[in-house]
């Protein structure tokens, strides 16, 4: 072998033979890689495009090193740069090759959808009980002898399947009883009701298409924390359905004890039904996942894969459905089988999508805004009453405490106000914290409140 063109041959070929690459990897991929040296233990190729490189490196780095070993007798990495030049022959994907593989690729997403159903919900130990529960009120909706289950109020982290088991529930009401009433909301749509509601003088209209519900499903209750007016219709839209033997399905991300900023004649309701929690699922349980979902994926994964995705994806069921398409696209592209350097790109980039969205301050003014009931303009302008004031320096406070902004780019996005306010402000709610619990509370949640807003964007 006098150059490294002509190892390079032996290589593919070897990789060909010994079914390491299939032939449309080697044509797509591997054939393009234009070899530029070899110094005994790094053999360096050139490419014309970022997204070839990404291919190749996460897919074929590591089978071309096994080649080279086998080849030459020399552990070997392989290095790839991007050069653009006019000049290289090369059979990569044109634009509109890849749009249709890229076409292709959606179309097989569609058998990936699936219903909110019993039937599609993975059982493991940590939802068991919350399962027999939502199972339970669905099959007895309406039936008084089981009020004890009314409300069933279903509790846990982000990512866990409250809301496949609430949507479920609405489902399969739904098939059984189809004369029922069904209202399935979020707490926000609840709440923008209510504010159109208000803005356009038709509170009875809102308060009749809630409170004649024979099924009222509720997401993300938590939401309500500090918004005063949204509690109390809700309480009373709660009420007046307990009265009557409606169901009331409740979902939040802490139990009821510990939502203190609701007002304690609701979560007093709250506890007086069922409760069931929701954690995070067992390396059985995810395997379980990861493996329905590659069926419905028509993704040939092998064992060993989709074990090391369940051993390493942990912290909800969203990442590991998220994983499972990210793997399907790279092996729709790549055409090459699944491997487990596939599966730790795929990992990184999950892990990386799941990083909170940055907040900004627009947002917070916002939300604070909400929880007082004043506007986002009330919050920059000079007007001093109470309510405003007050909210004024519990926004510039979370602010603060989210963004970690300099005072002086803080006092510039609330109108211009100097570094002086500002501190003021700060350490005007510091100390109102220290000294009023309900203060603190309710400061918590707002910040609690924006940053799980931010991790659904």
């Amino acid at each position: 072998m006098n150059s490294f063109e002509e190892v390079f041959e032996k290589v593919k070929n070897y990789c060909l033979s010994n079914n390491r690459i299939p032939a449309i990897g080697v044509k797509t991929w591997i054939d393009p890689l234009k070899p530029v040296s070899f110094n005994g233990s790094d053999a360096v190729f050139s490419v014309g495009t970022d997204f070839q490189k990404n291919i190749v490196m996460t897919t074929y780095a590591s089978v071309l090193s096994d080649a080279f070993l086998n080849v030459l007798g020399l552990k070997v990495n392989i290095i790839i740069n991007v050069k653009t030049d006019d000049m290289m022959i090369r059979p990569i994907p044109t634009e509109a090759e890849l749009d249709q593989k890229n076409a292709e690729l959606q179309a097989t997403y569609k058998f990936a959808n699936y219903d909110y159903t019993f039937d599609t919900f993975i059982e493991g130990p940590s939802n068991s009980f919350a399962l027999a529960c939502s199972k339970s009120v669905a099959k007895n909706c309406g039936d008084k002898d089981v009020s004890g289950y009314n409300p069933l109020f279903i509790y846990g982290p982000s990512g866990m399947g409250k809301t496949h088991l609430i949507t479920a529930i609405a489902n399969e009401v739904r098939r059984t009883r189809p004369e029922f009433n069904i209202v399935y909301i979020t707490s926000e749509t609840f709440a923008n009701d209510l504010v159109a509601a208000i803005k356009t003088n038709l509170i009875n209209d809102f308060q009749e298409k809630y409170r004649t519900a024979d099924v009222l499903l509720i997401d993300d209750v938590q939401f309500f924390a500090g918004k005063e007016r949204m509690q109390e219709e809700f309480f009373h839209t709660f009420y007046k359905l307990h009265q009557e033997g409606k169901q009331i399905v409740i979902t939040s991300d802490k139990p009821p004890k510990e939502l203190v900023t609701l007002e304690a004649r609701l979560r007093t309701r709250f506890e007086g039904g069922l409760i069931a929690d929701i954690s995070a699922p067992d390396y059985e349980t995810r395997l379980a996942i990861i493996n329905r979902k590659s069926e419905l994926l028509d993704l040939k994964m092998p064992a060993e894969v989709s074990e090391f995705m369940a051993n390493r994806l942990k912290s909800n069921i969203r990442q590991l459905e998220g994983a499972a398409i990210r793997l399907k696209a790279l092996n729709h592209f790549a055409g090459s089988p699944i491997t487990i350097s596939m599966a730790q790109s795929v990992i990184r980039d999950v892990l990386t999508n799941e990083q909170p969205v940055p907040i900004t301050v627009e947002k917070i003014i916002s939300e604070v805004s909400s929880v007082y009931g004043v506007s986002p303009d009330d919050l920059r302008s000079n007007k001093r009453s109470q309510q405003i004031s007050i909210a004024r320096k519990v926004a510039i406070y979370v602010v603060r405490e989210i963004t970690q902004m300099p005072l002086a780019s803080i006092g510039t996005e609330f109108g211009g106000r100097d570094h002086s306010t500002i501190v003021y402000s700060v350490n005007s709610i510091t100390e109102a914290i220290q000294k009023d619990s309900s203060m603190a509370n309710l400061v918590n949640d707002i910040i609690k409140n924006i940053k799980d807003k931010g991790k659904t964007c």
